[in-house]
């Protein structure tokens, strides 16, 4: 991932890692998105967090996934992204909902620059 993405990561001041909520990570054990970051080769840091619990994003349609995750995301006490290009990561991404969210709240709080890397891109084709 780090040299297939290094024109998105070489000039990103900051990865940030699309949280879990606490509970999710709990149950889980560790979030992936973290563990994808810390292997990137560049800063890292958790500075968004969950706001809300929020439903599985799996099985939603496009619409609802973008209500599911609208307002899930905040700041994280004492962070600062004013001025940053910033690189957030997840495992997968299916609308970008989760994607956009976040971002939303990084160019509120002031990054210059909010792109994105995911492992994986679901893609549907309809059945023939």
């Amino acid at each position: 991932m780090r040299s297939a993405c290094a024109a998105v990561l070489d000039p990103a001041d900051l990865i940030v890692p699309v949280p879990l909520h606490w509970r999710r990570r709990r149950e889980r054990g560790f979030n992936q998105a973290e563990e994808i970051a810390r292997h990137l080769g560049r800063p890292a840091q958790a500075v968004l967090r969950r706001a809300r619990a929020t439903a599985s994003q799996t099985g939603l349609p496009a619409a609802r996934r973008h209500a599911n995750v609208r307002h899930a995301f905040d700041l994280s006490p004492r962070a600062c992204v004013r001025g940053l290009r910033i690189v957030l990561v997840d495992d997968v991404s299916t609308t970008g909902a989760t994607l956009e969210a976040c971002a939303r709240v990084l160019r509120e709080a002031g990054a210059v620059d909010v792109g994105a890397i995911t492992a994986a891109r679901v893609v549907s084709t309809p059945l023939r």
